[in-house]
């Protein structure tokens, strides 16, 4: 099953996991609409809605840059609108776009906590809203969040309360909105990574250079969330799913190829429930 002519809304997708999946989805020959805050390079981070938009055409794929602030109501309803006019309708959205915060309650001042609910929770929920009315005109339709098992064990919750409520915030939209619009057949799906992914957040937020070699590339967040994408809709929906067991699922025995260094040990990411077993030859840690 192809992504060919399908259009995909993706927040975020200026770098990093957006980006890539953004660009599986170009490789098919799909419309892509770049939803991001990033028109002029960061000193720091690379890639801005036109680099993405560029990477996108050349891969195959059609591209719609828009500069957009999921905390902004009139921002996400114009850019859907906008989605629609150019591309017919829209098959997929992708709440990927999201902030963190890996402190304490006494370290965490409110405009960052304001901050994290406002784009994981509030965007997440914002552009799922805005997208649902054009959803149900498609094949097809799929929403998926970049966000984690619903698992409320204590300890997830007691370094980062904040970020911990904001990301499962996005998650429990999967898990209402997938309730709520079953007869309409659209599919809401969380992804979440096993392991660290080589991105921006981990060089600069969290682990440095020397973190990125423990990490998996984005590639396999892309090849999972186009597999979900492939999925019948009506019958595939409320899943929780982790990156490399869904991937297994799907057939792929190769992880190593995932691997920033090919030698060095995966760095486990966070909210992993316990119970959650790596496939066959994957070790972790």
């Amino acid at each position: 099953m192809s992504l060919k002519n399908k259009t995909l809304f993706v927040t975020g997708a200026s770098r990093g996991i957006g980006l890539a999946i953004a660009l599986r989805a170009a490789r098919d020959g799909a419309n892509v609409v770049i939803a991001a805050k990033t028109a002029e390079a960061h000193p720091k981070l690379p890639g801005t809605i036109y680099s993405a938009a560029a990477e996108i055409e050349a891969a195959g794929g059609k591209a719609l840059p828009l500069v957009v602030d999921v905390r902004e109501e009139a921002s996400v309803h114009e850019a859907v609108e906008k989605a629609v006019a150019t591309f017919g309708g829209i098959d997929i959205c992708v709440n990927n776009a999201s902030a963190i915060s890996l402190t304490g309650t006494l370290s965490t001042d409110m405009k960052r906590y304001d901050l994290m609910h406002q784009i994981n929770t509030r965007g997440t929920f914002l552009t799922s809203k805005a997208c649902i009315p054009h959803l149900k005109q498609a094949e097809n339709p799929h929403v998926l969040m970049l966000s984690p098992p619903l698992d409320m064990k204590p300890h997830w919750f007691g370094s980062h309360v904040a970020y911990t409520m904001a990301k499962f915030g996005m998650s429990m939209c999967v898990l209402g909105m997938a309730e709520e619009f079953k007869a309409d057949g659209i599919a809401f799906n969380a992804l979440w990574p096993r392991t660290g992914i080589a991105t921006a957040a981990i060089q600069f937020a969290l682990a440095g250079e020397e973190g990125l070699r423990h990490c998996r590339t984005v590639e396999i967040m892309a090849d999972a969330a186009h597999a979900i994408f492939e999925k019948p809709a009506r019958s595939f929906s409320g899943n929780f799913l982790i990156d490399d067991t869904f991937l297994y699922g799907e057939g792929v025995r190769d992880f190593d190829q995932y691997k920033v260094d090919p030698d060095a040990t995966l760095m486990p990411d966070f909210f992993v429930p316990a119970d959650s077993v790596p496939p066959p030859g994957v070790t972790i840690g």
